[in-house]
């Protein structure tokens, strides 16, 4: 085990597992007393066809095209991950958990030339993601929420089901597979003007910063949006957007907002879908940060979930949403963990015996000094096991971990 340090991460809802550059000093498995490979022989090995010894570690290759071919290859480690347990009515408790790490050999594209220098965190639904193995080690249940706020900083739950009163929407498989969090969007608005264009798939991606929508729909919305806006089009060749405008503080007021509509009349407001820059003699400079896509399929951003707890409840393949500030978790209470089976020591891995692991449902952590005899009723007040943001957009600030 190494001493807790801090980490810089890209949390990717869209990526199956944490990748970390080998040759960072901040990890080396040969460093760490609690670390160990990973073989092809493994049950979690999902490319052990390409070892020649069953024996030998598990090698990984992971492409995210959204980021410029964005490639990752290396092999599977597996080391233990401290988060420390949190909730309303309960004492701070740390907890550890055996994670899957992607120790990168050859990583290429812009991604990794500066975007995530310590690593990228996978979020994704794959069985090899952190939210699915804290799920399968019995600590929480097959879930998480992420939120942003306007001042780059945010939270991120494991085990958070949600506000009771939360809106949502189903995920959409591809292909029969549920390989990434796809939702359908069946109309969309600008201002009080929706548009009949009929709608399309979008993938949810805390990896993206910004979002992207296929070409048609966007030219649609962007023309609305241009026809709604009170203020200057100015042409801004130093940014990534086509629609940028000057205008006062008083006019950045009047900026129409864009709504998502899904199915059951479930709908997404934008709460800001521009990116202001400081001009000049009291102007600002605005952009819709929107871009066009070749694909069949948007990409919700980053952007657009700021002011949004956002909830990805894997075990239901649904995504939910409800406003907030990101700092009040006095609805948590609703969520129902379990204690690990041994509170002294992390949940390890599933071996090649355990061909099957059931879903345990899942009630909270043991906190010491609370548990009784009489009752489980403190059971019922329910800790998260907790990670603070605070960098820019999805930037882990500071995450202990005792090996990453």
């Amino acid at each position: 085990m190494c001493p807790p340090i801090c980490q810089l991460l890209q949390y990717f809802s869209g990526a199956p597992v944490i990748m970390q550059d080998r040759d960072l000093s901040e990890y080396s498995p040969s460093l760490s007393s609690t670390s160990r490979h990973l073989s092809c022989d493994h049950q979690l090995c999902e490319w052990g066809s390409n070892c020649k010894n069953p024996k030998d570690p598990c090698p990984y290759i992971f492409n995210y095209d959204d980021f410029e071919n964005t490639t990752s290859a290396g092999f599977l480690v597996e080391d233990e991950l401290h988060l420390a347990s949190v909730g309303d009515h309960t004492a701070r408790k740390m907890l550890q958990a055996s994670v899957v790490l992607g120790c990168g050999r050859k990583q290429g594209g812009s991604f990794f030339d500066g975007a995530a220098p310590d690593g990228v965190m996978g979020l994704g639904p794959g069985d090899i993601s952190v939210p699915s193995l804290l799920a399968k080690a019995g600590l929480i249940q097959n879930c998480f929420s992420l939120c942003f706020d306007e001042n780059d900083s945010g939270r991120i739950l494991f085990g958070d089901i949600g506000h009771a009163s939360q809106q949502s929407t189903p995920f959409l498989p591809i292909q029969g597979t549920y390989v990434a969090y796809f939702v359908g969007v069946e109309s969309y608005c600008v201002g009080n003007s929706c548009l009949k264009r009929s709608g399309f798939k979008a993938l949810v991606d805390s990896g993206s910063s910004f979002t992207y929508l296929p070409s048609e729909v966007y030219n649609e919305l962007v023309s609305e949006f241009d026809k709604q806006v009170n203020a200057k089009r100015i042409s801004f060749q130093e940014g990534l957007w086509d629609y940028c405008y000057n205008a006062s503080s008083q006019e950045l007021h009047n900026i129409p907002a864009i709504q998502l509509k899904f199915p059951r009349n479930q709908n997404f407001v934008v709460h800001n879908p521009t990116y202001s820059i400081p001009h000049h003699q009291g102007f600002t400079l605005f952009c819709l940060s929107l871009q066009p896509t070749d694909d069949s399929y948007g990409i919700i951003g980053q952007n657009f979930m700021i002011g949004y707890r956002m909830v990805f409840d894997i075990e239901n393949l649904k995504l939910g949403w409800s406003n907030s500030s990101c700092q009040d978790t006095s609805d948590s209470a609703d969520v129902h963990l379990a204690p690990p089976p041994d509170d002294k020591s992390p949940n390890p891995l599933p071996t090649n015996e355990q061909q099957s692991i059931p879903r345990t449902p899942a009630v909270a952590p043991a906190i010491a000094g609370r548990t009784s005899s009489e009752s489980s009723a403190a059971s019922l007040f329910i800790p998260f096991i907790h990670l603070m943001i605070s960098l820019l957009l999805l930037l882990v600030k500071c995450m202990f971990i005792s090996t990453l």
